[in-house]
């Protein structure tokens, strides 16, 4: 196993790290809307999921990957009349390349964030 460290997304917050390696494949955790110096951005569901996927993609070049090599997405979202805006972001960054995904409603996110992601991704 391998710690995946980068100042290209925010600090882990907690006892964890921002994500590991093991066997070719990436497993990173939650990346939500903070910059890399640990700012929140944006009180809208759209500034912060642009944010997130600048983190998740911060994460997955230290790792060795890119969003073309995530096979999996788990989408947790604070409110679900926001799946139609995600789902035009996330369109965005996943034009081609499709993997496979995950969204969950849930009641609340560290720092009261409108949505967190996480990704696995097979390491170049």
């Amino acid at each position: 196993m391998r710690k995946v460290e980068t100042n290209q997304a925010p600090a882990a917050i907690g006892p964890y790290s921002q994500g590991i390696i093991v066997n070719n494949m990436f497993y990173s955790s939650g990346q939500i809307p903070l910059t890399p110096e640990g700012d929140l951005v944006g009180e809208t569901v759209e500034e912060q999921a642009h944010q997130v996927f600048r983190n998740v993609q911060g994460v997955l070049e230290a790792a060795g990957a890119s969003l073309e090599t995530v096979v999996k997405t788990t989408l947790f979202i604070k409110n679900m009349d926001d799946f139609s805006t995600i789902n035009e972001i996330y369109a965005q960054y996943f034009s081609e390349h499709k993997p496979a995904r995950s969204c969950v409603e849930v009641a609340r996110l560290p720092k009261d964030v409108l949505l967190e992601m996480e990704v696995i991704a097979l390491v170049k």
